[in-house]
């Protein structure tokens, strides 16, 4: 079958896009190189499907261009050229070869395409994209805000002002006594001023993206998958909306122990002949699935229970999902206590219960088909 197929390795960068068009029975590519322009990519795709026979098979890695090369090569259906977007960090290496050059990309993305040595990462939609983007720039937003805080209360210690001790930051309280401060120095004064405005402005950004991502929630195909995620202790709003967001098709994991390989929360091994040394967690694929993941099990710390928020969040939902909410934190809150009881460090207890906490949302959200109408 691959005798028939011609396959193209793209090295895309911001500009331009070096071309290496291996022919069916041929071990010398062809190269070109063109512009990264959507009229430049149409004529590509027409010089390909003219000068090649049979299928047509493109790939590229995935970085700053996005998926947006391979919607511009598939625009034209007729065309019959596939594209698809490579995982980088899963492309073999030659240790020896220490020269790297757009061309050599593109002709060794062509060679290893041809050979079957490539992972595909799964595309999102334009539409799961664009609210992917959005829960990633609240994750931005909150990252600026920690970093404005930063330099507030840095700039006061300098100054031997720190709020009351065992007091906690950030509160009402805390906001009163910032704005009641006074420096005698008039530089000193318009520093504080600019940081607090600094502060408060992205305070009101995450309050407003935070609106939109409940809106979005409560559309489809959010609105169920989130409300089953909102089941469990620890998932609200905004950690369901990025978990769905990040992973958009859950029915590509066929088991749990998949999506946590995927998620980077299973243990790095290295084993040779008799010898077994398993690692840290691997922490390789999306990182911000991973982070909400572990961010929410800090909340199995806790003994089993249902507040008055979770109870609400829980109202109308399916039993099937109460039930596996339930159980994860009956399962959850056992694991994180015997792990500390046996010495094991919190964050690693953290991490594991994090793993198993991936197996409840899979079995919560797996084969739910309206994710990815």
């Amino acid at each position: 079958m691959k005798e028939s197929i011609t396959f193209v390795g793209m090295d895309a960068h911001k500009k331009a896009i070096n071309v290496a068009m291996l022919l069916p029975g041929t071990r010398s590519p062809i190269e070109w190189e063109v512009p990264n322009e959507p009229a430049a990519v149409r004529r590509l795709v027409r010089k390909l499907r003219r000068e090649a026979p049979g299928e047509i098979r493109c790939c590229y890695e995935a970085g700053p261009v996005g998926y947006t090369l391979q919607r511009q090569v598939m625009s034209d259906k007729s065309a019959g050229v596939i594209c698809e977007v490579i995982a980088p960090s899963l492309i073999p290496v030659k240790p020896g070869v220490r020269v790297k050059t757009d061309r050599r990309d593109a002709r060794k993305l062509a060679d290893l395409f041809r050979a079957g040595l490539l992972t595909e990462v799964h595309p999102p939609t334009e539409a799961e994209e664009s609210v992917r983007d959005l829960c990633r720039c609240r994750e931005d937003a909150k990252e600026d805000q920690m970093s404005a805080r930063h330099r507030l209360s840095k700039m006061l210690l300098r100054r031997g002002l720190v709020y009351g001790l065992g007091k906690k930051a950030w509160t009402q309280g805390h906001r009163q006594w910032l704005r009641g401060l006074a420096f005698d120095h008039e530089a000193d004064q318009a520093v504080f001023e600019d940081y607090l405005l600094a502060v408060e402005h992205l305070d009101e950004r995450i309050l407003t993206l935070d609106a939109k991502l409940l809106a979005m929630s409560q559309k489809d195909p959010y609105r169920e998958p989130v409300a089953w995620l909102r089941c469990f202790r620890g998932i609200d709003t905004v950690t369901a909306m990025t978990l769905i967001c990040e992973l958009h098709d859950f029915r590509r994991f066929q088991s749990p122990r998949e999506l946590m390989s995927y998620l980077g929360l299973t243990p790095s091994e290295h084993t040779s002949s008799d010898k077994r040394r398993l690692g840290a967690i691997t922490k390789t694929g999306n990182s911000h699935a991973r982070r909400v993941l572990v961010e929410a099990s800090h909340h199995y710390r806790h003994k089993p229970g249902v507040g008055k928020a979770l109870r609400q969040r829980r109202q109308g939902q399916p039993a099937r999902v109460i039930a596996l909410a339930d159980k994860a934190q009956q399962r959850l809150s056992r694991r994180y206590r015997r792990l500390t009881e046996r010495g094991k460090p919190v964050n690693k207890a953290t991490v594991a219960v994090a793993r198993e906490l991936v197996g409840f949302v899979w079995a919560t959200l797996h084969g739910y088909e309206k994710v990815t109408t």
